[in-house]
């Protein structure tokens, strides 16, 4: 999922601007040949490291398991609590598990769920399936679950990942160690496919050398995914088993499914990925399958050579370094890609990044050159507002003293077709400078960090600086967007509520009702003290063409804590997840998202020893600090506004 480049400034006294070459920075110093990182034994460069998702990161990582200073409640109270699922309010948990009580050391693991995805049976709504990452069995595994009367009540369904074939890994059987990075769609003929990210950690963390990867997808058919074909087929698989930690990575996957009925390509399952390479690079590739994710074809390259790209890890004019890309189609057939790029020039301290857009009309064969959606301001760096310790990372900084917010975050781009206009294609995605907080109110772009993340003046002063989501609009079969030649600055926001203005949001995704009406979710900091607190709520904004008039409601029944799970040694939480999932039909929406309203719970200080049995207790993060928090996936069904 999504991590900032890292830039140098080169000067070019020719023409006069400074270029943020973020492909030329490396850990030993820079030049395109210069060596890389090791995240746990694979070679990534400090580039690739802030573009592999928080997922991967998060997994790859072998600090994430350490035993070493364990990061323990300060206060601890006796609880009553099973941690078992319940609602809130008109907040539905997806995830049906009860909660397991892991050691303070491992907070985190075999509890949390976050990445969602959601989709629902175009013949029949109220079928709805959803997946995410979850941890319940410690690590990172794929999982899901389904409703049968939209929504309202969920079951668990679990996804056969343990092992797949290994024909490409030189034995009958991989096991995999590690799985995430979901999607979910369904076909016209009432299958549901689910894929599934999976890879191997290696070294250090493990006594198994292998750092393979893949991306995989499983089918459900004639259950509405209750269960699923096993083993799994391969969309790309990268066989590292000795574990050289050269081998490519394969990232952040998205699926989508052509369900229009009459479509030229009806019910083919596309796949798009970043793949990671040796030489530093991240292309965006796809892959298709036309006989209902039984197989998929050879893999085509989508972040083709542009002009757009003039700052690159190998030749000038690659688009080489990306991120988050998202494949979908429209009622036509034509499939479109949208993703974060990072290869473009910039002047002064100005510190945007772009969005790029490439089509196919050949059913994935081919796609066209990349244009550009719209730039956009990635989110600041962590450590420099905040003081986290996930060096080189973004996050949503709160304003005041508190620094609580230090979750990993980024923005991206969820792009949908209108299915009443096939020529309109929309795309939605966050800036950091927009409409509502620019140079105007005392928020600057303020060039890079020494890791290459974003800086700005204004950061932590309220009524300054604060995320938008920002809308960009084709009418022309996405060859050209509003975003184009548009500054942020300038561009239509769909945050424009009094208090949307001051505050923070970020983590969107977009769908079209069947009614041809436009819906966002996204996390939002307008309720109560969250922009103080760092708290976070769930809005939904609906909108038709022109895109000029937009309502908002509020899903969440109250604000969600930021996250404990997975903390530093000051018990905040480092990883939330890196995105959320909706669907909608019939003027109704179903957001998909990661909350913390749940606590956690512990095995109460001085119990479960002899002559002492155990109970349960919560506890808070820190010493009279906040209470430790779970991470469930919740939905909600709501009237598109």
């Amino acid at each position: 999922m999504l991590r900032k480049m890292l830039r140098i400034l080169i000067p070019v006294a020719a023409i006069g601007i400074l270029l943020f070459g973020a492909l030329l920075y490396l850990s030993t110093g820079t030049g395109r040949g210069a060596k890389a990182q090791n995240a746990g034994g694979i070679q990534f460069s400090k580039l690739q490291q802030r573009l592999l998702s928080g997922f991967a990161s998060a997994e790859l990582a072998a600090s994430s398991v350490s035993t070493s200073s364990p990061v323990r409640p300060g206060n601890y109270f006796p609880t009553s609590d099973d941690g078992c699922p319940h609602n809130l309010g008109s907040n539905i948990k997806v995830n049906q598990n009860c909660l397991n009580i892991s050691d303070p050391t491992l907070q985190g693991r075999a509890q949390s769920n976050n990445e969602t995805s959601i989709a629902q049976d175009p013949n029949n709504p109220s079928h709805i399936v959803a997946s995410y990452n979850d941890y319940r069995r410690g690590d990172g595994n794929c999982y899901g679950a389904f409703s049968l009367n939209g929504g309202q009540q969920w079951t668990d369904t679990t996804i056969p990942m343990s092992f797949t074939s290994g024909t490409a890994f030189g034995a009958a059987r991989q096991y995999w160690q590690a799985g995430g990075d979901t999607a979910v769609a369904w076909d016209t003929k009432g299958n549901v496919y689910f894929q599934c990210q999976m890879f191997q950690r290696g070294f250090p963390t493990t006594p198994n050398p292998d750092l393979s990867s893949a991306v995989y997808i499983f089918r459900s058919t004639g259950n509405n995914g209750a269960s699923w074909n096993f083993p799994a087929r391969p969309v790309i698989q990268s066989a590292d088993v000795a574990g050289t930690g050269t081998k490519p990575f394969e990232d952040k996957p998205l699926m989508t499914v052509d369900n229009h009925k009459g479509s030229p390509f009806q019910d083919r399952v596309y796949v798009t990925y970043t793949e990671f390479a040796a030489d530093g690079t991240a292309f965006i590739y796809e892959s298709y399958s036309s006989d209902y994710g039984e197989s998929f074809s050879p893999r085509v390259l989508v972040s083709a050579a542009s002009s757009l790209c003039p700052v690159s890890v190998t030749t000038s004019g690659t688009c080489d370094a990306n991120q988050f890309s998202q494949p979908f189609t429209g009622p036509d057939g034509n499939l479109y890609v949208v993703w974060a790029n990072y290869n473009n020039a910039v002047t002064g301290s100005d510190n945007r990044n772009q969005m790029l857009l490439a089509k196919s009309t050949d059913g994935g064969q081919t796609f066209s050159a990349p244009v550009k959606v719209g730039d956009y301001y990635d989110l600041p760096d962590c450590a420099t507002y905040q003081g986290g310790q996930d060096a080189g990372r973004a996050c949503v900084p709160e304003k005041g003293s508190s620094m609580r917010s230090v979750f990993r975050a980024a923005s991206y781009p969820s792009g949908v077709v209108n299915p009443k206009k096939a020529n309109q294609v929309i795309v939605t995605y966050g800036s950091y400078i927009n409409v509502n907080s620019n140079e105007s109110n005392g928020c600057v772009p303020a060039g890079f960090s020494a890791l290459g993340t974003n800086l700005f003046t204004g950061v932590k002063t309220a009524g300054a600086c604060n995320n938008d989501i920002l809308i960009s609009v084709s009418n022309n079969g996405g060859a050209t967007f509003t975003g184009t030649t548009k500054d942020p600055r300038v561009m239509t926001s769909i945050n424009m509520q009094p208090g949307q203005a001051t505050t923070d949001q970020f983590w969107q995704w977009a769908t079209f009702s069947n009614t041809g009406r436009l819906a966002v979710s996204y996390f939002d900091r307008q309720y109560g003290r969250d922009e103080f607190n760092g708290y976070s709520d769930i809005s939904l904004t609906g909108v038709d063409d022109p895109y000029t008039e937009f309502n908002t409601v509020r899903v969440t029944s109250s604000s969600m804590p930021f996250p404990t799970q997975f903390p530093d040694v000051q018990g905040n939480g480092l990883f939330y997840g890196d995105y959320t999932g909706i669907s909608a039909s019939d003027g109704v929406a179903h957001p998909l998202w990661m909350d913390t309203r749940s606590p956690d719970l512990f095995l109460c200080p001085g119990t479960g020893v002899t002559g002492v049995p155990p109970k349960v207790c919560k506890g808070t993060s820190v010493p009279n600090g906040p209470m430790a928090n779970d991470q469930d996936a919740f939905t909600a069904s709501v009237a598109i506004p």
